[in-house]
């Protein structure tokens, strides 16, 4: 189980791109174990679906195209707005406390966990979000997402670390919190709009490959629209 969650942090990190073979003797000597556990840890994230074994090339991250982003991204929008559109006005306070705990788990990352654990612990919060619709199927279809979010949710990290550290990383989503709390529709579209989820379309997505004509067409729209990354 340590060898698994030290594995999943290192990918979800965000150092690693979708699609790249992962070198055992490399992971062994950054992890500090031997090949064993990690091959037994990466049996396991195989079957969270967050590595894949390709026969007689071994062992890569998840392949992610610029296409699957253009899929996650917009199914994500519409499934996070749907959701908070059927949780107004009256906002659940059980439901709403999900949301502050999930915060809270990520206010304690920030003092002594790691980037790895961050994204889990981000996923984990808008995943409480969506929660406050109280729709299981919204939920459901949200959480069967969930390993190719968290790899976008990586990327997106990796381009703001110039940006926002941890804590930084915190206030942007305790910000959102306190929007939605308002119960204020169109404030909350606002911050949906400004989060800043998208900030690794501006170039980190240039390095997937599998451009379609339809995800060049909206990266060229969300790319003129995205607000400077801050």
């Amino acid at each position: 189980m340590q060898a698994r969650q030290a594995l999943e942090r290192t990918i979800l990190a965000g150092d690693y791109l979708p699609g790249e073979r992962l070198v055992e003797e490399r992971l062994c000597a950054e992890l500090g174990i031997s090949r064993p556990p990690l091959r037994e840890a990466l049996k396991e994230l195989a079957h969270t679906g967050l590595v894949e074994h390709i026969p007689r090339k071994g062992v890569r991250i998840m392949s992610i195209t610029q296409h699957d982003v253009f899929e996650i991204a917009t199914l994500r929008r519409d499934l996070e707005r749907m959701a908070l559109r059927l949780a107004l006005p009256d906002l659940a306070p059980e439901r709403v406390e999900r949301c502050r705990a999930a915060l809270r788990e990520m206010e304690r990352i920030a003092e002594s966990g790691t980037e790895g654990d961050m994204v889990s612990a981000g996923f984990e919060f808008h995943f409480a979000v969506v929660g406050l619709a109280g729709h299981g199927r919204i939920e459901s279809t949200y959480r069967a997402m969930a390993m190719q979010l968290q790899m976008c949710m990586a990327l997106n990290n990796q381009a703001r670390r110039e940006i926002e550290d941890l804590d930084g990383n915190v206030a942007r989503h305790a910000r959102m919190l306190d929007v939605i709390l308002t119960g204020d529709p169109e404030a909350i579209e606002a911050e949906f709009d400004d989060h800043g989820n998208l900030s690794f379309l501006i170039d980190v997505v240039d390095r997937l490959d599998g451009a379609t004509p339809e995800s060049d067409r909206w990266l060229e729209e969300v790319r003129s629209a995205l607000p400077p990354a801050t």
